[in-house]
């Protein structure tokens, strides 16, 4: 029987259907809905901002404004499952009197009810004692000092990258950090500190390690200097 477009249509609609499943399956394994307070560890996100406002995506104007030279900044404090992480757990508003009092722990005052929303109704925590806790993760965790104020970009392994966080963080556990690249590899992205609920330091999820080792899969990366 001669092939017609109709026939051809019918014909890939199982197919299209199947691959759209399983695009809906694969995202599910990374975005989970949940309840707030159910998820198993935290990682706190510090994004390097000079790569980040090297980019030619939408920067931030407060974050990339000439002169600020920030380096590592909070992106934020992220519940995970050992597979995937939560999000939007909730439509609880974020307090003004929260608001002004935690924006400054960000490198953009837009940023804070971002992350609220996303992330931190997910917490299970009040909105008070959620960015407490990620202001003291954040000041808790101590910068390796070539890392601080970089005149040059610094090249570095994934493995001497993380020594020398466990050198600066003694208490820091075995694999408590690691660092995620873009650029194919070539660039550092962000660090990723991870954290039980009640922010003591713990290994972070093997899923999570195999992606950051993805993410800066060559020997390599540099880390861009701070200008």
């Amino acid at each position: 029987m001669k092939s017609t477009p109709t026939t051809r249509t019918l014909v890939m609609l199982p197919v299209l259907a199947a691959a759209l499943l399983c695009g809906t399956a694969e995202a599910r394994k990374k975005t989970i809905k949940s309840e707030p307070g159910q998820f198993d560890y935290y990682a706190l996100a510090l994004s390097w901002s000079p790569q980040y406002c090297a980019g030619s995506g939408n920067r931030d104007p407060d974050q990339c404004a000439v002169g600020r030279q920030l380096g590592f900044v909070l992106h934020g404090l992220w519940p995970q499952f050992e597979k995937g992480y939560p999000q939007d757990c909730s439509n609880e508003p974020l307090p003004h009197a929260v608001r002004v009092k935690y924006q400054g722990i960000f490198a953009s005052p837009k940023l804070i009810g971002h992350e609220w929303s996303k992330h931190g109704t997910c917490s299970g925590l009040p909105a008070q004692d959620y960015m407490a806790l990620s202001a003291r993760l954040k000041d808790g965790l101590a910068i390796p000092a070539p890392y601080r104020k970089p005149a040059q970009p610094v090249r570095v392994t994934a493995a001497q990258f993380k020594e020398e966080f466990r050198k600066a963080n003694p208490a820091l556990a075995d694999n408590g950090v690691v660092p995620f690249c873009t650029g194919a590899g070539r660039f550092l992205r962000e660090v990723h500190a991870c954290y039980d609920k009640d922010g003591h330091s713990r290994s972070c999820a093997v899923e999570q390690t195999k992606r950051a080792e993805k993410s800066c899969g060559q020997g390599s990366f540099l880390v861009q200097s701070v200008r």
